[in-house]
């Protein structure tokens, strides 16, 4: 690990098997979507983490204060009549209204917050 100047640790390599992780509720996600969180800031946020969106997801317009990526593993969702497949990359800015998301069949997503 290496030193911040202000005596803070900072995580400079980390190694993660995610068969080994729990899924968990996904907190502020519709009923049934799932999450294994990868990565968290120093307050316990998740800024990485996989998602499992259940078969008729659904989730309305909406912004966040940072950047978000989304990484399709499988399934797809559609975002304002664009459908997006496993492979697909998704950016959104931050402070951008983004949605709503709709998958019909569920999915499964890498999703990365960064300020």
């Amino acid at each position: 690990m290496a030193r911040e100047p202000q005596g803070g640790t900072v995580m400079t390599e980390i190694s993660i098997n995610s068969a080994d992780l729990p899924w968990e509720r996904a907190e502020n996600y519709p009923d049934g979507t799932m999450r294994k969180t990868l990565r968290k800031d120093s307050s316990g946020n998740p800024l990485t983490m996989l998602l499992k969106l259940p078969p008729g997801f659904a989730m309305d317009e909406h912004s966040h204060v940072v950047t978000e990526h989304h990484y399709l593993l499988e399934g797809e969702y559609e975002v304002k009549g664009e459908i997006f497949r496993a492979g697909q990359y998704h950016l959104i800015s931050q402070h951008t209204d983004h949605g709503p998301f709709r998958s019909a069949n569920g999915a499964l997503l890498l999703v990365i917050w960064e300020s």
